[in-house]
């Protein structure tokens, strides 16, 4: 345990690794890039222009003409291909690949999710269509992330309800600090994998700093939060969307629900989860939680599911919370305990984020 919470030797921390993808056709998207690019000092040459939609959802055709091709085209032409360990994704750019009708095998996956193979495409490794494929980064808590070992990009996005929010989310980032508590919601006292993951994140991260519970009692109103991980509306317990914690610079979150990343629109303010039978009451196709939310309450990152992952897809707290808390970068901590790629999942924040 104690080699798990010693600070982890700092490898790919560079805003030079760093390549920022901006949508032309989305305002919202070469704001807050140029903001990045600015408060991060990232390289002019590291920034990826494309022409795609602004839709959330597209077919698997426009994401490979769109966003992976011309991406691939970026790296290549400034020879970043090795360099780049990071892919930060902005607001404008599409979130979800979906199910094609044109005969072809296109199941759905995050954009996010499927642009981390990039780096097996450009060296020829051809990668089926039908996730979900392996994280090789999967579980690596005592190696740095580099290439080649490990052939892949790690991707994040600067997403939320507003442009206040994702500029908030940069200069947390450049403000994080290791304090705070460490928040764990089991669902119950039960014997789910979810729950024995989230226990074993509780005895993995500095036991002075963890607030667990795992009574019905939904954990609430909170200070000084700097992580925090539950089962979110999956808990019968939790009937609001907001906990009304206050979270730290630096935080993030994770939870075991499957659609709260399904959008970065906002719902109507008086939105609240439903049950899955009230279908009247659902919000973008799903009456479940928002990753949104906990980044509009303050949070500095968070992870999500655009569709179902199964909870053997959702990322991992137990390797997600001691990797952050030991000092590792946020795309780090979260794809450390992402199980596969071509997949469900996003994670929200500036990649680059660690606690100091």
């Amino acid at each position: 345990m104690a080699g798990i919470l010693a600070q982890f030797p700092l490898g790919a921390q560079t805003a030079d690794q760093v390549l920022v993808v901006e949508n032309r056709h989305s305002s919202v998207s070469r704001e807050i890039a140029a903001y990045y690019i600015r408060r991060r000092a990232v390289p002019l040459n590291n920034l990826c222009v494309i022409d795609a939609p602004t839709e959330e959802r597209i077919e698997r055709p426009v994401y490979e003409n769109d966003i992976q091709a011309p991406v691939a085209a970026c790296l290549k032409r400034q020879r970043l291909e090795e360099k780049i360990f990071y892919i930060v994704l902005t607001s404008g750019v599409p979130l979800r690949i979906i199910p094609g009708d044109s005969g072809s095998k296109s199941p759905a996956a995050s954009v996010d999710s499927e642009l981390a193979l990039l780096y097996m495409r450009l060296k020829g490794v051809v990668t089926p269509i039908e996730g979900p494929l392996r994280n090789p980064f999967f579980g690596q808590r005592d190696a740095p992330f580099r290439h080649p070992q490990f052939p892949i990009y790690l991707v994040t996005r600067l997403d939320a309800y507003s442009m206040t929010d994702m500029k908030r989310i940069v200069d947390d980032a450049l403000a994080a600090r290791n304090t705070g508590k460490v928040v764990i919601d089991l669902r119950g006292n039960d014997s789910t994998d979810g729950n024995r993951w989230l226990r074993t994140a509780a005895l993995l991260v500095p036991k002075g700093r963890v607030v667990m519970d795992d009574s019905p009692k939904v954990l609430a109103n909170l200070d000084n939060v700097i992580a925090y991980a539950s089962w979110g509306s999956n808990d019968p317990d939790r009937k609001r969307r907001t906990l009304h914690m206050r979270w730290l610079p630096g935080s993030i979150a994770t939870e075991f629900v499957s659609t709260d990343g399904r959008t970065f629109r906002p719902p109507p303010e008086t939105w609240e989860m439903a049950p899955w039978g009230e279908k009247d009451k659902w919000f973008a196709g799903s009456p479940q939680s928002l990753t949104a939310d906990y980044i509009h309450e303050g949070a500095s990152g968070a992870s999500g599911q655009v569709e179902e992952p199964f909870l053997s897809g959702c990322p991992r707290p137990d390797y997600v919370l001691p990797a952050y808390l030991s000092g590792r970068t946020l795309a780090e901590s979260f794809y450390m305990g992402i199980p596969a790629l071509s997949w469900m999942n996003v994670v929200i924040g500036d990649p680059l984020m660690r606690l100091h």
